[in-house]
């Protein structure tokens, strides 16, 4: 259950999977292109599963992808934009003007470990205030959320400082894997551990990499 009762829009950017996960040295291009696929399809149906999230917002500039998500529930809108921030605050825009009564909720991508538990506790404890979830790391952030009129995310190196410099509260718990985003093979390896969705899993075994 939300706290406060509030219901949530989950606003996804996604790269074009075919530029995607750079850093996963090692992985052939195909490989990194099925793998950046999953990790977004497994991110997208846990938030569909979870409780409090009215809706899901993915924004890309892929047109064949963004039909694969909405094919799943979610609704798409264009990236429109060349840098991350940038894309967010319009989407977020796009989402008030569909779903004025919601709250907005940034979140990344390459969650393929993330359980729709894990994100329900974490909005369970974001009320009216803008607020973030570091990675595992403790520097970066998966998530961000904040009013229509306070979302100012500042997604990219250093982005929990940043954020909480700029007034955001830390959200506390574990939430193992609402905290592991992907970024390169040592954090996949650490997804997997976790235990990853179905289409990560599916992905994993079909490249031999599980």
């Amino acid at each position: 259950m939300v706290a406060d009762g509030s219901r949530y829009v989950v606003v996804i950017p996604v790269k074009p999977p075919g530029i995607g996960k750079t850093r996963l040295v090692g992985v052939p291009v195909e490989q990194r292109v099925g793998l950046a696929t999953a990790f977004a399809t497994d991110t997208v149906t846990a938030c569909l599963g979870t409780p409090g999230v009215a809706q899901v917002l993915v924004t890309t500039d892929d047109a064949q992808f963004a039909a694969t998500l909405t094919s799943l529930g979610a609704a798409a809108c264009p990236d429109g934009s060349s840098g991350l921030n940038q894309a967010l605050v319009q989407a977020v825009a796009e989402a008030a003007r569909r779903w004025p009564d919601l709250r907005p909720v940034a979140l990344c991508a390459d969650l393929p470990a993330l359980r729709a538990e894990d994100l329900a506790a974490a909005l369970a404890t974001t009320t009216t205030r803008t607020s973030y979830v570091a990675d595992a790391d403790g520097t970066g952030t998966t998530l961000y959320t904040a009013s229509y009129g306070d979302f100012a995310p500042h997604f990219g190196v250093g982005s929990a400082a940043a954020h909480e410099a700029a007034g955001a509260a830390p959200v506390a718990g574990d939430l193992p894997g609402l905290r592991h985003d992907v970024d390169d093979i040592v954090s996949l390896r650490a997804a997997v551990t976790l235990g990853v969705g179905p289409a990560t899993s599916a992905a994993l075994a079909a490249f031999g990499l599980g």
